[in-house]
């Protein structure tokens, strides 16, 4: 069995590697999906894509089956990480920040460790529900999580004993943004990249001691809720980020900013992680700003960042659910028309079809092994879809056996899907459910 394991976990490196060299690059190789796993937030590469595993290429009457469910997660959004088959989340309960393990196979507790006490409405605006919205992040024997008022920790693997924890606010002069910190850690070889904000915008931290080795420089902006991304261009390190100011990239050796535009930034909150192909970057904010999508180039010292669209009315404006890119098409909801899901041509930026799908406001979306799954905030509904330019194509759906009995003010089902090990995790705030989509 060691050996079966230990043949398989070379096979996905190997397919990871390679998707990585088609993307760009854009995978840190400190991080990789063996047998399936989902080490941090959207998925091995960040761009919502599973790792390569066998699927369900359409689901039964009814959906798949589930395989097992947890009710005690706690309030919040925090996505779910899968590694070595374990399940790691975040969750508040009481007056406690919970970093929370359980068995990927059944559900079962592992441990679980309290990170910082609970938000209150007096941290930040709890309108739309509180607690932690951050994915856990999985590198070697530690993990790494964010509280939604800023403390970033790093635990065992093992038994979730704390090994070291800042502040955002209090250690780096961050300020807490309107809806909570959100972002989910980005593993950069020896460092943990986080966005406290202000002066500190962009810090790397040693990811073993917690202490600062990196930071942005000679520019401030308030953080938001955007997880970064590392890119590598013409032997430049950039990380990849986006705030009110628009999209930003900051240098991975100096923390100099190397360009900024504006077109996908708004004054309300800006949330999706970029999208990246190749030399071609792809982003989307709400509350107006659209999307637009770049081709960068590196000439000498500098990176520019040349627009080849930008589009803010009926096209692409994604809240938080974020957007995948498959063959040349990105899929995910608008809130165009009272909230539609739509397809996106990259190169162009044309709308190749825009539909709803039962009444929601927001919708997050996965892509693993040729399907997209589509999950809808308010119905409870996952819809497994065929990436087609044409029109939208449904071959599943599956509604969750109940939605969550916890007050969630205005908030909805907003954590995004997981694949992992062949299995769908799907959360509504204290319920996790797991489902079986093997082939």
């Amino acid at each position: 069995m060691y050996l079966m394991r230990k043949h398989r976990r070379i096979a996905s490196l190997l397919a990871w590697f390679s998707v990585s060299l088609l993307v760009g690059g854009t995978a840190n190789i400190g991080l990789y999906a063996a047998d399936g796993d989902w080490p941090q937030w959207r998925g091995p590469q960040r761009d919502g894509h599973a790792a390569p595993q066998s699927l369900l290429q359409e689901w039964p009457e009814g959906g798949p089956k589930l395989k097992w469910k947890y009710e005690n997660a706690g309030a919040g959004y925090s996505a779910s990480s899968v590694a070595d088959g374990k399940l790691f989340t975040m969750g508040t309960r009481g007056e406690e920040c919970f970093a929370i393990c359980l068995s990927a196979s059944d559900g079962m507790p592992l441990w679980e460790t309290s990170i910082s006490r609970a938000s209150t409405d007096g941290d930040y605006t709890q309108n739309w529900g509180g607690g932690p919205r951050s994915s856990p992040t999985v590198d070697g024997d530690y993990v790494y999580v964010i509280s939604d008022i800023g403390t970033v920790a790093c635990l065992k693997i093992s038994d979730g004993s704390m090994v070291w924890s800042k502040n955002f606010v209090s250690d780096f002069g961050g300020a807490v943004p309107t809806w909570g910190y959100s972002e989910s850690v980005l593993i950069d070889g020896d460092r943990a990249i986080v966005t406290p904000g202000g002066k500190n915008f962009l810090v790397g931290l040693d990811k073993l001691t917690g202490e600062k080795v990196f930071g942005s420089q000679g520019f401030e902006a308030e953080a938001q809720y955007v997880s970064v991304m590392r890119i590598d261009l013409g032997g430049k390190g950039i990380y990849l980020t986006a705030g009110k100011i628009g999209l930003l990239g900051i240098d991975a050796k100096t923390g100099a900013k190397l360009f900024e535009d504006a077109a996908t930034g708004n004054g309300t909150a800006v949330i999706p992680t970029p999208v990246v192909s190749g030399d071609i970057v792809y982003h989307t904010s709400a509350y107006g700003a659209g999307c637009a999508a770049w081709q960068m180039s590196v000439e000498g010292d500098d990176v520019k960042a040349k627009q080849l669209y930008h589009i803010s009315n009926q096209s692409m404006q994604n809240h938080h659910g974020g957007v995948v890119l498959v063959d040349g098409v990105i899929y995910g909801f608008s809130n165009t028309s009272r909230g539609r899901w739509m397809a996106q041509d990259l190169m162009s930026g044309d709308i190749l079809w825009s539909e709803a799908l039962n009444r929601n406001r927001s919708g997050s979306i996965t892509y693993a092994d040729g399907r997209l799954y589509c999950y809808g905030d308010a119905d409870g509904k996952v819809n497994l879809v065929d990436p087609n330019r044409e029109k939208l194509t449904v071959v599943g759906e599956l509604t969750l056996p109940k939605q969550t009995s916890m007050e969630r003010r205005s908030g909805a089902i907003w954590a995004h899907p997981v694949v992992a090990d062949q299995t769908l995790i799907i959360r509504d705030q204290d319920l996790i459910y797991a489902y079986d989509i093997a082939k």
